[in-house]
C-alpha cells in the first residue's frame, strides 16, 4: 500500500507542476500583443476573459494537485512507522494519538489500520468496531484540496460558459466568434 501510495504522490506532483506550466502560460498569453496593430485599436479587454478563467482555473488545480500531494506524502510517512516492525510496534506507532493510552486502559486495542483517500488521513481501526484518523494530515490539507479544486472547477465551467455566450452572440449576428468586437 505505501508502494501504491507512493505513485499516487508522483502523479499528483507531476500534475500540480503541468497545471501550473499550462496556467502561468495561459495567463503569459493574455498580457502577449498582437502582431497585428489594428487588433490592438479595436479589441475588446473582454476578450481575454476566457483565457484569464483558463489560467486562474489551471493554476487554481495545481495548488489543489500540490496539496494533495503533500497529504499523500504525510500518509506514506504514517504508513511506513506503522509497517515498520520490530520492538515497539504493536499497536502501531502512528496511532499512538493523545487519546490512545486511555482506551488501551479501558479495554479498547487497535487491531488495524488503513488509508482514507477522500478525505486524505490515516484511520486507526479500533477492537470494539471503531475507528479514528490520527490527525497526522492538516486539516488545511483536505480543505485546500477542496476549495482550491472547486476554484479550479468553476473558473474552467465559467470559461467554456463565456466562450458559447460569445460564439452563439457572433453566430446570431453574422460575424465569426473570433471578429466579434472589431468593427
Amino acid at each position: 500500500m505505501a508502494l501504491l501510495s507512493l505513485l499516487f504522490v508522483l502523479v499528483t506532483a507531476v500534475l500540480a507542476i503541468a497545471l501550473a506550466g499550462y496556467g502561468f502560460g495561459r495567463l503569459a498569453d493574455r498580457g502577449v500583443r498582437r502582431s497585428d496593430p489594428r487588433s490592438d485599436l479595436h479589441s475588446d479587454r473582454r476578450s481575454d476573459l476566457p483565457t484569464l478563467l483558463r489560467g486562474l482555473g489551471a493554476l487554481s488545480g495545481a495548488v489543489a494537485a500540490a496539496l494533495c500531494a503533500w497529504g499523500l506524502l504525510i500518509v506514506v510517512g504514517a504508513l511506513m512507522t506503522a509497517q515498520d516492525g520490530g520492538t515497539d510496534s504493536a499497536p502501531p506507532q502512528s496511532c499512538r494519538t493523545a487519546g490512545w493510552w486511555e482506551r488501551h486502559q479501558r479495554g479498547v486495542e487497535i487491531v488495524g489500520y488503513s488509508v482514507s483517500y477522500l478525505p486524505l488521513g490515516f484511520v486507526c481501526e479500533t477492537s470494539d468496531g471503531g475507528s479514528y484518523d490520527n490527525g497526522d494530515v492538516p486539516w488545511y490539507v483536505n480543505a485546500g484540496v477542496a476549495g482550491f479544486g472547486l476554484g479550479g472547477v468553476a473558473c474552467a465551467i465559467g470559461s467554456g460558459y463565456v466562450s458559447e455566450l460569445r460564439a452563439r452572440r457572433g453566430a446570431a449576428g453574422g460575424l465569426p466568434p473570433r471578429a466579434e468586437g472589431r468593427s
